[in-house]
């Protein structure tokens, strides 16, 4: 057996460390440095001729940097003939464009796509895709996981007295009803008109949330407007709580200041990405879950199973 080496990229180096704790093998060396004119410099520090290897990286901000750390390690390892490569990206960045919303606009998703292909990845690795369609972007493996498993049981432990799924817009409705399956709950969906990026307006609650505790489920969260928006809504119609379940906490802008002062009661994100303390907050680690995908997709077993 040639063995498989685990390489983390300087976005996720924590999460890879946790994931290599778990899978009991060291994390493979690689010198990541910046020229003073900010460009990346790459050197594999050991030798993966014939290895399978992994890179962990989330593409999240700054998604340009992180994007080419990505491509630089992916180039180099293949460079050094690595038997095959897995880009590991527990964020994938500029997944929101991935269609022509308006004229003259790209469709950068599946820019990204290509790129990593290009570079010389084999298979891609990655949490709660912004759209699924994206998987069909490539021309590679995709492993698609569904960041929900990570917050069913911590939901199942709050014992919430009347509970009920909601998705913060149209667009989130059959990740929610999926969750509402999974725990066997009903669902009420959030409407609002989205004016310009980050910006949205509340319209009108689909469904009864009067006296119930309400859980939203979204796949990112970035400014957090939506959500405290929506959390306002909710309670206006009767919801007695309104906690949030989102697998990427991007939080940008204002977005820790609009949690803290929003109706917002709690929002659980995983560790896909970096996010700072914040009283509100809960973060749970989906790294036991990508360790056990990367164990099977090296020794070609299942992954949807985990998920069954």
């Amino acid at each position: 057996m040639r063995g498989y080496k685990i390489f983390a990229g300087t976005a996720s180096t924590e999460f890879a460390r946790e994931v290599c704790s778990i899978l009991d093998v060291p994390t493979a060396k690689a010198d990541i440095k910046r020229f003073s004119d900010g460009e990346i410099s790459v050197q594999i520090s050991e030798s993966v001729r014939g290895r399978d290897v992994f890179i962990i990286q989330s593409t999240g901000a700054p998604s340009n940097d992180n994007l080419m750390e990505l491509l630089i390690m992916v180039d180099a390892l293949r460079r050094s003939s690595a038997s095959s490569i897995t880009a590991v990206i527990p964020y994938f960045g500029y997944a929101r464009q991935d269609r022509k919303a308006a004229p003259r606009v790209p469709i950068t998703a599946k820019l990204v796509a290509d790129m990593i292909e290009t570079a010389g990845v084999d298979r891609v690795v990655t949490m709660d895709l912004h759209a699924g369609q994206i998987q069909g972007f490539f021309d590679i493996a995709v492993d698609n996981l569904y960041g929900s498993i990570a917050f069913e049981n911590y939901i199942k432990s709050k014992n919430l007295k009347n509970p009920v799924i909601a998705s913060p817009d149209i667009g989130g409705v059959a990740r929610a009803r999926y969750f509402a399956s999974r725990l066997g709950l009903d669902m009420v969906i959030v409407d609002k008109r989205r004016e310009k990026a980050n910006v949205a307006e509340v319209m009108n609650i689909i469904g009864d949330v009067e006296g119930k505790d309400v859980i939203m489920i979204d796949d990112m969260v970035d400014t957090a407007g939506t959500m405290v928006k929506a959390a306002t809504a909710l309670k206006n119609k009767g919801a007695t709580s309104v906690m949030a379940c989102a697998t990427h906490p991007v939080l940008s802008g204002k977005a820790y200041e609009n949690i803290e002062n929003g109706e917002l009661d709690e929002l659980i994100v995983t560790n896909t990405l970096v996010s700072k303390p914040c009283k509100k907050i809960s973060v749970l680690s989906v790294a036991p879950l990508f360790a056990e995908v990367i164990r099977r997709v090296y020794h070609n077993e299942s992954v949807n199973s985990l998920f069954s």
